[in-house]
């Protein structure tokens, strides 16, 4: 099978939440894997951001659904038909002490961040398991997974928690040639992440190639290992963090 940028049409979806409008990982890796040849599917809670890809790229699908409906999600998700790729880009973040972090901000951070995630990949899994052809599922986790950081306890969790999903996915999908992997990246300026820039800028020190990455270096490492290319690699956890990750 061959995957996207390799010169073939595929049937690709992927769940993506875009809080913010035109900004995102999601929003650029739907663009590419349009661009590749991909029959792309695209689907976020808020209209506004799914009409405004559209008009972009006329040739992307999109669903307008909310992740945190459990059951509405499964349905539509459902309704694609046969994937052969996902990606899983859902992700939110609220900043709160330990202490002080009450339980609804536990609650709407998992709801998305892990259990979006799991509902998605369960239903699409299901329906590669079933097809008999295989595929490529990539998880937008965190180098948070590892790293801890002040006010961000609830995210850090979730993304640890993709991580070993990730991996478990990895074994137990291998055997019908489904991969499975994550990337990771560290800081990337978006207009959700530059609400903490002032807790976020300490991580450029400790970063050995003295920069942050670029929404584009996202893409390439998805596409990367969504494409035969990575043919052989399967739960791994992809670091995106200038070498951040050797301390």
């Amino acid at each position: 099978m061959q995957r996207p940028c390799d010169g073939d049409n595929y049937t690709c979806g992927w769940s993506i939440i875009n809080r913010i409008r035109y900004s995102g990982f999601g929003r650029a890796i739907a663009k590419k894997l349009a661009e590749c040849g991909a029959e792309t599917f695209a689907l976020s809670r808020t209209q506004a951001d799914l009409d405004s890809l559209k008009s972009e790229v006329p040739t992307i699908k999109v669903i307008n659904v909310d992740l945190l409906d459990w059951d509405k999600t499964r349905e539509e998700v459902s309704k694609i038909g046969h994937i052969d790729l996902l990606v899983n880009n859902a992700g939110v973040s609220k900043t709160s002490s330990f202490i002080d972090t009450p339980k609804e901000n536990i609650d709407m951070i998992f709801d998305v961040n892990f259990k979006g995630t799991f509902n998605v990949s369960q239903v699409i899994a299901k329906q590669m398991i079933d097809s008999g052809k295989g595929g490529s599922i990539v998880n937008l986790s965190s180098t948070m997974s590892e790293k801890a950081l002040a006010k961000g306890c609830v995210y850090s969790a979730t993304k640890s928690a993709i991580d070993m999903l990730t991996k478990c996915m990895a074994l137990e999908l291998g055997p019908h040639n489904i991969r499975v992997n994550s990337v990771n990246p560290t800081v990337v300026w978006t207009n959700l992440t530059l609400q903490y820039k002032d807790e976020l800028m300490p991580l450029l020190a400790l970063t050995p190639m003295g920069r942050f990455p670029e929404i584009e270096d996202v893409v390439n490492a998805v596409v990367f290992l969504l494409s035969d290319k990575s043919g052989m690699i399967s739960g791994e956890c992809l670091r995106l963090d200038g070498g951040l990750g050797v301390h």
